[in-house]
C-alpha cells in the first residue's frame, strides 16, 4: 500500500479522512499541471455511499420535511364500465396535502363521479364507472411548507364494443392474485400510565396465505409512520400483528393505526392510546438542526452527547416559554436531549430521551464526487478537492427559514465552488434605520448554508446578508435580504370558539370546535369533560392535539356530558372556552349495513317472490325502507325494480321475461340514508313452479336462547304446492361439521319449535323445510349461526298481581336495550295485536309489563316477549317462556252484568252492578277520577250499588268498581264522556224540572228565543235573547246566568210585561239560562248560542258587512306597507280572503293577516319586487261573494324602506372596559339619501367635546370615541340612524371597571333594533284607475269615519274592473 502525502498545508478534506478512517491514499500525478491530488480509494463507490448515507440518514431523519412519494401511481387499462382506483403513499412534515390532476387541469372533485379520500398518509382517487373520456394522464401532488412532489399514471378505458374473438383467442387471461385479510380480533382504545407496558395486537385471516405474498405490517402514530426502536417493538407473522409499547410516557398518547398492506390493497383498523400519570413535558423532537444551535421546546433542558452518559444542563435558568436555543455543540457530533419542568415545589421527573440529532451540515454529502478508474475500483473525493487556490464568489438567495422573538435562523444557496482550500461564510446584520452593517460571527466560522442569529430586538427589521471566504480571500457580500421583522410577545391565544359535541358510539363522543382568533404561535389543545351538575373536570388527552376535533373516550353510556376545551402554545394555556351544549352519551347514527342471503320463495314464470335478511347492522335507526335491483345475466345491466321504497322484507318482482336468468341485489335504508348494496343473489331462472311439494319457509329467528335449548321461529312458504302445508320439519347443523340432523321426528303444524339438547357454547345453523301430502318442500335458506348459550344478565318472566288494581301482570326487565329497542309480546308465539279484552302493554325504560284487566280462562296460555335490536344485530329476541298452567278462574270473580247507571226522581243518578256471588267480608272500592265513594251491597242477589243525590257537569268521567274477596278480585268500569254524558246531565235535569214543576209550582211557559237586532254598532253587533213568563207573584225574583254565572243586565228585567230582554256582544256566546223563584219554587229555561246558532249570526253579518265594504287602501308603517279595507265590522270568524296575482295568500311572519272592529288588513313587512301586482280581497257568506281589487305599483309603495337609514353591523351587545382606557364603537350604516347619526347615553344625546368625539366617515362609518372612560361613562348608549325615509336605532351597554378589580360578568342579552318612522309623509305613486267593477249596495247606516292605527299619509286606491 502507498503512503499517505505530507504536505503542511493539508486541506479540510485531508484531515477528515485522517481522523474518521484508515483508508489508503493515492498519490497521482496531472500530467498537465504536475499537481498532486490526494484522494481517498476505496474498494468500491457503494462502500462509503452505503456506508454514509445510513448514518446521514439516522442523523437527519428527523431534518426530512419535504413529501416523498413512498408508494407511487401505477397506471392501468380497464373497460368502460368498470370502476377503477389509484393509490400511492405520502410521507412528510408537516402532513403533505394532495392534490389531483387529470392532463394537468385540477379535477373537479365536485362533479360526483371522482372519490378521492385519505387516511394515514395513504391517499386515492376512485372513478367509479369509467368511461372512454376518462381516458387521460392523472397526476397527484404533494405539498406542504417544504417543497412539494408528484407522481403520474395513466388510465387507458376500453370500449367492449371493439373487442373481438379473434383478440381474445390470441391474448391468454391473465389471473391476478388477490390477498384478503379479515381481522378477526382487533384493539380497542387503551387507557395506560406512564411507565406501564402496553401491546397492541389484531388477529387476522390472510386469504390466500402464500409464503413469497406475506403482507407487511405498518404501524402509525397520529399518522407518522413508526420505526423499531426501543420504546416500540414490532411483531408481524402467523395471522397476529403486534406492537408493544415497552416503557409509556406522554409522547406515545395518540391514535395508533395499523395497515396490513398486500399487493391488492390494503386493512386498516384505528384506535386511540391514552396516557396518564405524572405531569411531565411532551418533548417534541426539534425538526430543523444547526451547526451551532438546536431549539429544544424546554423549560429546563438538558442535552448528553451520543456514546457517552452526562447530561449537561443547556439553561442556566428556567425559562417560560416551550422553546429553547441551545449553543455550544460540535460539529459532526450527535446529541440526546431531555427537559425538566420547574415550579415552586420543585423540578419534575425528565421526559423521555429524544432520538439522537446530528450537528452536521446537511450539504456535506451533497459535494461527493466519484469516477471510474476501471474494473471495479471507484474513487470518490469532493468536488472542492479538485481545483488549487481560487477565491469563492458570493453566496445567492439568502433568507429567513425561522423566526422568532430575539433569533432568526438564516438560508443561503452555496457559491459554485471548487477550490482546494475550505470555504467559510461571514454573516452580517443591519437594524432598518441605522445605516451600518455589523458582522455576527466574528469568532466562529460558519461552515454550513445556513446559521442562527441571535441576541435581536423583539419586534424590530433587519438585513441581512452572506460573504463566502477562505484562505486565499472573502467574496463581495450577497444581496441584502428583504427587512425581517423579529416577532413580538403575543402572549397566550385567546379561547377557542364554539364547542359541539356530537354522538359517536356508546362510550366515546366527538367534539369539535372553532379555532381560537388569536392563535399566536398555536401548539395544540386539551379538552376536558364534565358530568352534567358536577364540577370535577377531567382531562380527556395528555398530549395536545392539533386539530379541531377530538374523540373523547371512556365515558359513561347514557351519562350526560358537557365539554370545553382550552389552546396551548409555548407560553402557556388560554382561557377556557364555553361548555358545549349537553349532550347523551349514545351511538352514533351510521348507514344500515347491507342485506343478505337473497332466497326465491315462488315463480308463476313472469314474477319472482323474494325474500332477504335483514341489514346485521342497523346504524343505531330501524331499517324502514328497502330497493332492489335486477340484472339480466345475459345482458349484464343493472335495472332499478321499485322506484317507491318497500317496507317489508317480500316482494313481488314483476314484468320478468319467461326463461331468462336474473340475478338481484338490495339496499336498506334508514334515516340516515341509503347503506351499501347486498351481494349479489345466485341466478335464478325465471321458470313457473309446478312441482306438487311446497316451497321453502323463510324468516328464520331464534328466541329463548338457553344453555341448552332454543325456540326456532319461521313463517311459512309461499308457495304451498299441489295441496295445504301439513307440518314442518326442523334440520340443524353443529359448526365445524357439515352433516344435517332433523331436529323433530314427527311434523309439528305451527310455526315454531322448541330445541332441545344442545351443547352448551357451541354454534348451530338451522333451516326449516314444508311437508304436504305429497311429500316434502325445498329447505329454507339457513339460519344465522347462533349460540347455545344464556346470555349474560338475563331474567326471567315475573308473573303478579297488583296490589293497587288487581290486575294481573307479566313483567319482564330486558339486559340489553338499545335506543331503537322494541318489545315485543307473544302469546303461543304469535305476536299480541288485539288489544280489545283487556290486554295492555306498558313499558318504561328496560322494563316492559303485559297486564290482563279482564282475565279469563281464554288467557291462558305461553307468553313470551322478544326484544329488538340489541347486542349489535337487527333483532335478537330475548325471551322467557311462562304461564304454561297459569290459573285463573280461582282469582277472577265472574260479573252477571257490568257496571250501569238509571235517572231517578229529582234527578239523582243510580250506579250498579251484579256479580255471581260473592261473600259477606267482600271489599268493594269505586273510583270516579280519583274521588272514592261509598256503596251499598245486597249478598243475596250480588248487587253493588251507589247513588249520587246531585248529577252535574262536574260528574263528567269514567266511574269503575273494584270487588276483592279473598283471592277472588273482579273489576268494571263505566264511561260517560262526551254525548253519553250529556244525554245522562239532560235526563237528571228534565227529571229534576219536573219534579219542581208539578210539586213546587212557577212556570215558564215559553222557552226562550234568538233574534238579531237590527242595531249594529262599529266596535260591536248586538244580540238579544228575549224571554217570556207568566204566572208570577209580587214577590217573584228573576235572574239571567251565562256558563253558570250571573250576569245582571244593563236593562232590569219588566216582570210587569211579562218580557225580558237581555242585551248580547259579540264575545259572549255560551249558554245562557233564565230563572225565576219564589215561596212556590223555581223554574228554568236556558238556549245555547253557539255551534250551528252562532254560525248564522256570524253569515248574517258576514252579509252585511261585505255589502259595505270599501275600496282597498294603501298604508305605510314603520316596517312596510298596509293594505286596508273599511267596512262597517269587522270580526275574524267571517271568511275573508286575501290574494296576490290569483294565489291565495296565507299568514305569516312577513304576510300579517289581521284587522280592527272598523275594516280587514294585509300588513306587508319589507316589500321587494316580487310584492308588485293586484291585490284582491274577498268576503263570502252564505249567498254572494263580494270583491275587492287594488293593483300595486310604483317605487314609492314597494322601495321607501329600503332607502331608509340602516345598521348594517358592527357593534358588540355589551362592552367591558377599565378605566381610563380609550373605547371607540364604530360600525357601518346606509341609507339614501345618506342618513344622519345620533349619540346617546341613558337617553341624553351625547354632545361632542374632548372626551366624546362622533364621527361619520363617507357617510358609511359611523364611530363614538370616548377618551379616558371613567366609571360614570357606565350605562347605555344608544345610535339612532335616520334620513327622511326612517331608520333604526340599537343599544349598547358599557360597564367600567377600575384597575386591579375583577372584570364584571355580564351575559349579553340581544336586543333587536328599533325601526324609527320616516319623518315626513311619502307620495306613493299607483297605477292609473282602470274601469270599476259595479259598485256594491251601500249600507243605510254608513260606517263612521275610521281612526287608522298609522300615520295620515295613506293613498286611496281605486278599485280596478274583475278579471274573467
Amino acid at each position: 500500500p502507498l503512503k499517505p502525502t505530507q504536505n503542511k498545508c493539508r486541506s479540510r478534506n485531508e484531515q477528515r479522512w485522517k481522523n474518521k478512517s484508515k483508508s489508503t491514499y493515492l498519490k497521482i500525478y496531472s500530467s498537465k499541471s504536475k499537481k498532486v491530488l490526494n484522494l481517498k480509494c476505496t474498494l468500491s463507490k457503494s462502500y462509503i455511499v452505503q456506508k454514509k448515507i445510513p448514518e446521514k440518514y439516522i442523523r437527519e431523519s428527523s431534518m426530512i420535511r419535504g413529501p416523498k412519494f413512498l408508494v407511487r401511481l401505477k397506471s392501468h387499462t380497464v373497460f368502460e364500465n368498470t370502476p377503477i382506483k389509484l393509490f400511492c403513499t405520502v410521507e412528510g412534515y408537516p402532513t403533505p396535502h394532495v392534490k389531483w390532476f387529470k392532463d394537468d387541469l385540477l379535477l373537479d372533485l365536485s362533479s360526483g363521479k371522482y372519490f378521492v379520500e385519505s387516511s394515514v398518509g395513504i391517499h386515492s382517487l376512485t372513478i367509479m364507472k369509467c368511461g372512454i373520456d376518462d381516458t387521460a394522464m392523472y397526476t397527484a401532488v404533494a405539498s406542504n411548507s417544504h417543497g412539494q412532489a408528484s407522481s403520474q399514471a395513466s388510465i387507458i378505458v376500453k370500449s367492449e364494443s371493439k373487442l373481438n374473438s379473434r383478440v381474445d383467442a390470441i391474448l391468454p387471461e391473465i389471473k391476478y392474485t388477490k390477498i384478503n385479510i379479515t381481522f378477526l380480533e382487533t384493539f380497542n382504545v387503551t387507557f395506560g400510565k406512564e411507565e406501564d407496558c402496553v401491546t397492541l395486537a389484531c388477529k387476522m385471516t390472510i386469504s390466500p396465505n402464500l409464503a413469497n405474498l406475506q403482507p407487511d405490517a405498518l404501524w402509525y402514530r397520529d399518522e407518522h409512520l413508526l420505526k423499531e426502536s426501543k420504546w416500540a417493538k414490532m411483531e408481524s407473522g402467523g395471522g397476529v400483528a403486534k406492537l408493544t409499547l415497552t416503557h409509556l410516557a406522554k409522547d406515545d398518547e395518540g391514535l395508533y393505526t395499523l395497515r396490513m398492506v398486500t399487493k391488492g390493497g390494503d386493512a386498516v383498523h384505528s384506535a386511540y392510546v391514552f396516557v396518564e400519570g405524572t405531569e411531565l413535558i411532551v418533548f417534541s423532537g426539534l425538526a430543523t438542526g444547526y451547526l451551532n444551535a438546536f431549539f429544544v421546546a424546554c423549560p429546563r433542558s438538558d442535552r448528553c452527547e451520543v456514546g457517552t452518559e452526562n447530561w449537561t444542563q443547556c439553561n442556566d435558568s428556567p425559562i417560560k416559554i416551550c422553546k429553547y436555543p441551545v449553543p455550544g455543540l460540535f460539529e459532526g457530533h450527535s446529541y440526546y436531549f431531555r427537559v425538566r419542568a420547574v415550579n415552586s415545589h420543585g423540578i419534575s421527573r425528565p421526559s423521555r430521551v429524544s432520538e439522537p440529532i446530528a450537528a452536521l451540515d446537511p450539504t456535506e454529502f451533497e459535494r461527493l464526487h466519484a469516477m471510474r478508474l476501471g474494473g471495479k475500483l471507484d474513487v470518490v473525493t469532493y468536488h472542492d478537492d479538485l481545483e488549487g487556490t481560487v477565491s469563492p464568489e458570493a453566496p445567492s438567495n439568502v433568507y429567513a427559514s425561522e423566526t422568532d422573538r430575539t433569533y432568526v435562523v438564516l438560508s443561503w444557496s452555496a457559491p459554485a465552488y471548487h477550490g482546494k482550500a475550505p470555504m467559510w461564510y461571514y454573516i452580517e446584520k443591519c437594524q432598518v434605520g441605522s445605516g451600518s452593517w455589523q458582522r455576527v460571527n466574528t469568532k466562529v466560522l460558519v461552515r454550513s448554508p445556513r446559521y442562527g442569529v441571535f441576541d435581536l430586538n423583539e419586534g424590530k427589521e433587519y438585513l441581512f446578508r452572506v460573504l463566502s471566504a477562505n484562505m486565499y480571500g472573502t467574496s463581495e457580500p450577497s444581496e441584502p435580504t428583504k427587512p425581517i421583522k423579529t416577532q413580538e410577545l403575543r402572549g397566550v391565544p385567546s379561547a377557542p370558539g364554539q364547542v359541539v359535541a356530537t354522538r359517536e358510539t356508546d362510550t366515546s363522543v366527538l367534539i369539535q370546535w372553532a379555532p381560537p382568533k388569536e392563535p399566536n404561535n398555536l401548539i395544540g389543545y386539551y379538552i376536558d369533560s364534565c358530568v352534567k351538575g358536577s364540577k370535577d373536570w377531567d382531562s380527556a388527552n395528555h398530549k395536545p392535539n392539533k386539530k379541531t376535533k377530538f374523540v373523547v373516550h371512556g365515558l359513561k353510556t347514557g351519562e350526560t356530558y358537557v365539554f370545553r376545551v382550552q389552546a396551548i402554545n409555548e407560553l402557556g394555556l388560554s382561557e377556557e372556552s364555553q361548555e358545549s351544549a349537553p349532550l347523551s352519551v349514545r351511538a352514533a347514527l351510521k348507514l344500515p349495513s347491507a342485506p343478505y342471503d337473497i332466497a326465491l320463495l315462488y315463480c308463476d314464470g313472469e314474477s319472482m317472490v323474494l325474500n332477504w335478511k335483514r341489514p346485521a347492522h342497523s346504524g343505531g335507526a330501524e331499517v324502514t325502507d328497502y330497493y332492489i335491483d335486477r340484472c339480466n345475466v345475459a345482458k349484464k345491466a343493472w335495472k332499478e325494480v321499485n322506484v317507491p321504497p318497500i317496507k317489508e322484507r317480500l316482494y313481488k318482482v314483476p314484468n320478468l321475461t319467461p326463461g331468462s336468468v336474473y340475478q338481484f341485489r338490495v339496499y336498506g335504508a334508514n334515516v340516515v340514508g341509503l347503506g351499501n348494496a347486498s351481494t349479489s343473489s345466485p341466478p335464478f331462472k325465471c321458470e313457473a313452479w309446478t312441482m306438487p311439494e311446497p316451497g321453502p319457509p323463510y324468516d328464520l329467528s331464534f328466541i329463548e336462547i338457553r344453555d341448552d335449548s332454543l325456540v326456532v321461529e319461521w313463517k311459512p312458504p309461499v308457495y304451498t304446492g299441489a295441496s295445504a302445508v301439513t307440518g314442518y320439519y326442523v334440520d340443524m347443523c353443529k359448526k365445524g361439521t357439515e352433516t344435517w340432523t332433523t331436529a323433530n321426528a314427527a311434523a309439528v303444524d305451527h310455526c315454531y319449535l322448541k330445541v332441545k339438547g344442545l351443547q352448551t357454547g357451541s354454534f348451530y345453523v338451522f333451516r326449516v323445510r314444508a311437508e304436504n301430502a305429497q311429500g316434502t318442500g325445498k329447505p329454507s335458506v339457513p339460519s344465522d349461526r347462533v349460540c347455545a348459550k344464556t346470555l349474560p344478565g338475563s331474567q326471567e318472566i315475573k308473573c303478579g298481581v297488583d296490589e293497587q288494581t288487581g290486575d294481573i301482570y307479566l313483567s319482564f326487565e330486558s339486559c340489553q336495550m338499545a335506543e331503537i329497542s322494541k318489545f315485543v309480546w307473544k302469546k303461543s308465539y304469535q305476536e299480541i295485536t288485539d288489544f280489545s279484552k283487556g290486554l295492555a302493554i306498558k313499558t318504561s325504560g328496560s322494563n316492559s309489563t303485559l297486564l290482563f284487566k279482564n282475565p279469563d280462562k281464554e288467557d291462558v296460555g305461553t307468553f313470551s316477549v322478544a326484544v329488538t335490536h340489541t347486542d349489535g344485530v337487527s333483532v335478537v329476541c330475548v325471551c322467557v317462556c311462562v304461564c304454561d298452567h297459569l290459573s285463573l278462574s280461582a282469582s277472577v270473580i265472574p260479573l252477571k252484568t257490568e257496571l250501569a247507571y238509571k235517572i231517578l226522581e229529582r234527578g239523582r243518578v243510580r250506579f250498579w252492578l251484579q256479580a255471581e256471588h260473592h261473600s259477606a267480608n267482600a271489599r268493594r272500592k269505586a273510583q270516579r277520577l280519583g274521588s272514592d265513594t261509598s256503596m251499598s251491597h245486597d249478598v243475596a242477589t250480588g248487587t253493588i250499588e251507589m247513588v249520587l243525590d246531585h248529577f252535574t257537569e262536574d260528574s263528567e268521567g269514567t266511574y269503575a268498581v273494584q270487588i276483592q274477596d279473598g283471592r277472588g278480585k273482579a273489576q268494571s268500569s263505566l264511561v260517560l264522556i262526551g254525548d253519553a254524558f250529556k244525554a245522562a246531565l239532560a235526563e237528571a235535569e228534565y227529571q229534576r224540572r219536573e219534579y219542581i214543576r208539578v210539586k213546587e209550582g212557577t212556570e215558564l211557559y215559553t222557552a226562550m228565543l234568538l233574534e238579531l237586532c237590527n242595531i249594529i254598532n262599529i266596535n260591536q253587533f248586538i244580540e238579544a235573547i228575549l224571554l217570556v213568563v207568566a204566572n208570577l207573584k209580587k214577590e217573584s225574583a228573576f235572574h239571567w246566568f251565562k256558563n253558570d254565572v250571573e250576569v245582571i243586565p244593563e236593562v232590569p228585567a219588566d216582570l210587569g210585561s211579562g218580557v225580558c230582554k237581555l242585551l248580547l256582544s259579540q264575545k259572549d256566546v255560551g249558554v245562557y239560562k233564565a230563572t225565576i223563584s219564589d215561596d212556590r219554587g223555581q223554574d228554568v229555561s236556558q238556549v245555547d248560542i253557539s255551534g250551528k246558532v252562532f254560525d248564522n249570526i256570524i253569515n248574517d253579518l258576514t252579509r252585511v258587512a261585505g255589502a259595505s265594504a270599501a275600496d282597498l287602501v294603501i298604508h305605510c308603517t314603520s316596517e312596510g306597507i298596509m293594505l286596508q279595507c273599511y267596512m262597517k265590522y269587522y270580526t275574524e270568524e267571517m271568511k275573508i280572503t286575501w290574494a296576490h296575482k290569483d294565489s291565495k295568500i296565507t299568514a305569516s311572519e312577513r304576510m300579517r293577516v289581521s284587522g280592527t272592529p272598523a275594516m280587514a288588513t294585509l300588513e306587508i313587512v319589507e316589500p321587494t319586487e316580487k310584492d308588485k301586482g293586484v291585490y284582491t280581497f274577498e268576503i263570502k257568506d252564505s249567498e254572494k261573494t263580494n270583491t275587492r281589487h287594488l293593483e300595486l305599483s310604483g317605487q314609492g309603495a314597494l322601495f321607501w324602506f329600503s332607502d331608509r337609514g340602516k345598521v348594517v353591523g358592527g357593534l358588540p351587545d355589551v362592552v367591558t372596559i377599565m378605566e381610563k382606557k380609550t373605547l371607540s364603537l364604530t360600525c357601518t350604516v346606509c341609507g339614501d339619501p345618506k342618513p344622519q347619526v345620533t349619540w346617546s347615553k341613558n337617553d341624553q344625546e351625547v354632545e361632542p367635546g374632548d372626551q366624546y368625539v362622533i364621527s361619520l366617515d363617507s357617510g358609511k362609518f359611523a364611530s363614538l370615541t370616548i377618551k379616558g372612560v371613567t366609571l360614570e361613562d357606565s350605562g347605555k348608549f344608544t345610535m339612532a340612524v335616520l334620513n327622511k325615509y326612517g331608520g333604526e336605532s340599537v343599544d349598547i351597554v358599557v360597564s367600567v371597571y377600575k384597575h386591579g378589580d375583577r372584570i364584571p360578568e355580564i351575559k349579553p342579552s340581544p336586543t333587536p333594533k328599533r325601526i324609527m318612522p320616516p319623518t315626513m309623509p311619502i307620495v306613493i305613486p299607483t297605477a292609473a284607475k282602470p274601469a270599476s267593477a259595479p259598485a256594491a249596495a251601500p249600507a243605510k247606516s254608513p260606517a263612521p269615519a275610521p281612526k287608522s292605527p298609522a300615520p295620515s299619509r295613506s293613498v286611496r286606491s281605486p278599485t280596478p274592473s274583475r278579471r274573467k
